[in-house]
């Protein structure tokens, strides 16, 4: 049967429609629509259950002109999506919602469907989304949070994207020459939270926006505000003092971020030791983030001899830190091949 094709059905057949008109039938709009009826569109009805999806003023008119008959053209859709299709709908032509009606529609829509995004049912009301954030608000209160929305799309997308958004500033950081893409694929964001990352490990922020950061768990430290954070930006427990007895300054640069500075320093970039060390820095640079995620690979068997491994690289790493700070203490300079070549100046 064509998708379009009519029907004609008696009116004392068919339900009302379950409209989202706060003030029902506008019976001036009625006497206007049995002037031009000829040319009017057939009604929207729900097949399997009657129901007007969209048409009662155009039902009023015919009544008024003492028909007994509509046409109709049938929705096969689910009967849980008939106030969905009817606002989408009423939106899109005849007498306009107003934004009374759209809002207490998207509260309905809201009730009924939680999982959907702000933007989805924007889509479906007239809305902008900000609105329909704030109904939202309004709406949900007292029900438990969801984690996921569905977008225009259809698709499910979580609402915390914390996790994906440290393994893409990790990546990022071992490998500032990623394309975003190759980031989205590996971690699943969008390419648009992937160039927001980007965007603030260039400015030596955390990769996690402050409003979108949990606080800590029950019974754990307190973290300041200001306060250390790990090599992938997340914030942590202020450390213990130092063997020597000095304590860790709270404001310490994170290894993140002095990764990234020293990335920028034009004395490395401009040369090609320099570019080479910093390559070879970003491939060995190691989070803890990174070891959690493939610690569970390891089979027990193979324990103590990664454990030997990573002692040996944790006191190799150890000799390097010794050597740059006696450098630095003695005033050894660095090897000229480290230094971008630069024209006399006269």
């Amino acid at each position: 049967m064509p998708q379009h094709s009519t029907h004609r059905v008696r009116i004392g057949d068919l339900v009302p429609a379950d409209s989202p008109r706060l003030n029902g039938v506008d019976q001036a709009h009625v006497r206007r629509l049995s002037a031009v009826y000829a040319s009017l569109p057939p009604v929207l009805v729900h097949r399997s259950t009657l129901r007007v999806v969209d048409g009662m003023h155009r039902i009023g008119a015919a009544v008024l002109l003492d028909l007994d008959t509509v046409e109709v053209q049938y929705f096969d859709g689910p009967e849980d999506q008939v106030f969905l299709r009817t606002v989408t709908v009423n939106i899109a032509h005849g007498l306009p919602l107003s934004v009374a009606e759209r809002k207490a529609a998207a509260g309905r829509i809201l009730a009924s469907r939680p999982h959907m995004s702000d933007r989805a049912v924007a889509a479906c009301t007239g809305l902008d989304a900000k609105t329909v954030a704030s109904v939202r608000v309004r709406s949900a209160a007292g029900s438990p949070p969801l984690n996921t929305r569905t977008g225009t799309d259809g698709k499910t997308h979580p609402l915390d994207r914390t996790a994906e958004r440290i393994h893409a500033a990790e990546l990022m950081t071992r490998d500032p020459d990623l394309s975003l893409r190759a980031v989205v694929r590996k971690t699943g964001l969008s390419l648009g939270t992937a160039h927001d990352v980007r965007r603030r490990l260039l400015r030596g922020e955390d990769p996690v926006p402050p409003s979108r950061q949990s606080g800590p768990p029950p019974g754990a430290a307190p973290v300041a505000k200001d306060g250390p954070r790990d090599g992938s930006g997340t914030p942590v427990a202020p450390a213990a003092p130092a063997p020597g007895g000095r304590p860790v300054s709270p404001r310490a640069r994170s290894p993140l971020d002095t990764l990234r500075r020293l990335a920028n320093d034009p004395s490395l970039r401009q040369s090609d030791a320099g570019r080479d060390f910093i390559r070879w820095l970003h491939i060995h640079f190691v989070v803890d983030e990174a070891w959690h995620k493939r610690a569970d690979a390891v089979p027990p068997h193979a324990t103590e001899s990664i454990a030997e491994i990573a002692r040996h690289c944790s006191d190799t790493w150890r000799r390097f830190a010794e050597d740059m700070s006696r450098r630095k203490h003695a005033g050894v300079p660095r090897g000229t091949d480290l230094h971008a070549t630069q024209p006399t100046r006269r």
